[in-house]
């Protein structure tokens, strides 16, 4: 994806603190390979479109969990086994590369398909891709780009 400046803002100030070389080098919960002094600083947000990083020296790891998990440009590995589905699909999923899955439900609103997760998950991080699979965590059904959950 080659780099792309941007800007590092203090999440509680809005105080630019300094640069970096894209979004997609950094993930949420990330404290090492920032370049700030006077941390310790922890990425806490993304905004994707505007190429900016949020940092915070006072993070809280509580407020990095959340149940809803939004994906756009979805793709089925195979064929769209639902359809135009109304309802809700009981699933597994990951966020992140780990060994664990995670239960929780799919929703289609629009061109949006929302994980809505049975536990509350760490690091929901957009720009990074949500996979899908059946509830029994033996079929992978396809993965979308997260992104913000304020749709």
């Amino acid at each position: 994806m080659g780099e792309r400046p941007g800007k590092i803002i203090e999440l509680e100030t809005g105080k630019v603190l300094g640069k970096h070389q894209g979004f997609w080098f950094h993930t949420i919960g990330q404290r090492k390979g920032l370049y700030l002094s006077g941390g310790p600083w922890f990425v806490v947000k993304k905004d994707v479109h505007r190429n900016i990083i949020y940092v915070s020296n006072g993070y809280d790891p509580e407020t990095q969990y959340g149940k809803i998990v939004n994906l756009q440009g979805f793709n089925f590995i195979t064929e769209d086994i639902w359809g135009d589905f109304t309802d809700e699909k009981k699933i597994a999923f990951k966020i992140r590369h780990t060994p664990e899955f995670t239960l929780g439900k799919l929703r289609k609103i629009n061109d949006i398909y929302r994980i809505e997760s049975d536990e509350k998950i760490q690091g929901i991080a957009a720009g990074q891709f949500g996979v899908i699979y059946d509830r029994d965590c033996r079929l992978c059904l396809g993965s979308g780009m997260i992104v913000d959950d304020n749709l």
